[in-house]
């Protein structure tokens, strides 16, 4: 299929943040076929749908790069609570409750929230996860999707076959949509046997981990206890950063924490809503940025967010640092919004495909309505959507090519539906 986007201000978002005023661009067989200020490239092209974009930032989708999305069935549930109390004493407990089924549900009204804001890729891992690779497969939306090998109720591997099969399933499939990394959850939930385990069955499918690391000082106090080591040190040990790792939350690492997580590679996810809902803390992310870590951003779940909301995200990412630190200049608006698009695209195993507007990149867009008070005049783009936008601003979204939301109507998801199913849910299980 061939799309024009006419009249189009693009912020791209590739290295040097460019941003192209009054352009045409043209999208076919699910690839960005070209950017043209003069019409010179529309000769011969003869698009099936043409889409006016007068009034609209045209930019990359975003990336949140760590989420749990069924866990919207657990939406303002277990507020006001540390993050062990919440998650050992109220979460888990409802979770045994939920059924492959309310995970599809949970999942589908995750992705219709994520869409609906501006996120055309995300990173998961949650239960039940041949469901949220339906949920994907039938939305249309890419995904960074992570089974653990932990069988369910004993911690121990005896599930770690289903890896290989989910793997060998769901990996570079719904044409390439689906990216199948490893779930190991966390030092405390992974013994050393585990996470060894873990490691190796990643390397053994050449891919990638997705793992909390750090995210509260109890969780640094009891693997010290426990192992001698931090949780990032123990990873080091067992071979979990020998592979490609999206690490959630990083908020208390050492300096030699760090060190290792910019010697091995490692992708940080910054999850500030989440952090401080929890108090959890802030992490040092200015610190990462400036030693070269890749720092990527993230929502975390719905029930310790509490919504899927990126430009919500970016919004705060941007500017907790700067009270906090006093200092202004720290993460300006071009670096917040490349950590919500290529430093994301980078994290989650896509860097060739998305993350930036440029010929030959993979059409995941979105088109940001500029024509409301909050963002009149717009003068500046980039800050713009960073400090001003919302994601009830976004018109329209085009993942791989496909038009899955036109002027805030959803074309691959039944809304009204899936918010009927997921309310039923959560009177079973609350």
């Amino acid at each position: 299929m061939k799309i024009l986007i006419k009249n189009a201000d693009i912020i791209t978002c590739n290295d040097s943040n460019d941003v192209i005023k009054n352009a045409f661009l043209g999208i076919k067989d699910g690839y960005i076929d070209f950017i043209d200020t003069t019409g010179e490239a529309l000769k011969g092209f003869n698009a099936d749908k043409t889409i006016d974009a007068e009034n609209k930032l045209v930019m990359p989708g975003l990336i949140n790069a760590h989420t749990h999305s069924g866990m919207t069935i657990l939406r303002n549930f277990a507020n006001d609570l540390a993050l062990e109390e919440w998650l050992f004493n109220n979460i888990f407990p409802v979770e045994a409750k939920l059924t492959p089924e309310d995970i599809y549900w949970g999942t589908l009204l995750g992705i219709a929230e994520m869409i609906k804001s501006g996120t055309t890729t995300f990173a998961d891992m949650y239960l039940y996860m041949e469901q949220v690779a339906r949920a994907v497969d039938e939305t249309g939306i890419r995904a960074n999707l992570c089974r653990s090998p932990l069988k369910d109720g004993d911690g121990s591997v005896e599930d770690s076959i289903r890896c290989f099969d989910y793997f060998r399933e769901w990996n570079n499939s719904a044409n390439g949509r689906i990216k199948v990394y490893i779930e190991v959850h966390s030092v405390y939930l992974f013994d050393e046997d585990t996470l060894r385990t873990s490691a190796k069955i990643a390397e053994e499918l050449n891919t990638g981990i997705h793992i909390h690391v750090q995210e509260t000082v109890k969780e640094c106090e009891d693997s010290i206890n426990k192992y001698g080591m931090s949780p990032a040190q123990i990873c080091c040990e067992t071979g979990i950063f020998d592979v490609p790792v999206i690490a959630a939350h990083c908020v208390h690492l050492s300096e030699r924490d760090m060190d290792i997580i910019k010697k091995k590679g490692v992708n940080v996810v910054h999850n500030p809503t989440s952090n401080l809902k929890l108090g959890s803390g802030i992490a040092k992310i200015n610190e990462m940025l400036d030693s070269g870590i890749n720092v990527a951003l993230g929502t975390d779940g719905a029930a310790s967010n509490n919504n899927l909301n990126m430009m919500e995200e970016m919004h705060l990412a941007s500017i907790i640092h700067k009270g906090v630190q006093r200092d202004p200049l720290l993460m300006d608006a071009p670096g917040v919004l490349r950590m919500a698009t290529l430093n994301g695209a980078k994290a989650l195993g896509f860097e060739s495909e998305i993350g930036a507007i440029e010929k030959g990149m993979k059409a995941d867009i979105i088109l940001i309505d500029t024509d409301k008070p909050h963002l009149c005049p717009l003068n500046d783009p980039v800050a713009a959507v960073v400090y001003s936008a919302q994601g009830s601003d976004i018109d329209t979204v085009i993942i791989d090519g496909v038009v899955v939301m036109e002027k805030g109507e959803l074309k691959t998801i039944d809304e009204e539906k899936v918010k009927f199913m997921v309310r039923e849910t959560a009177k079973r299980v609350l």
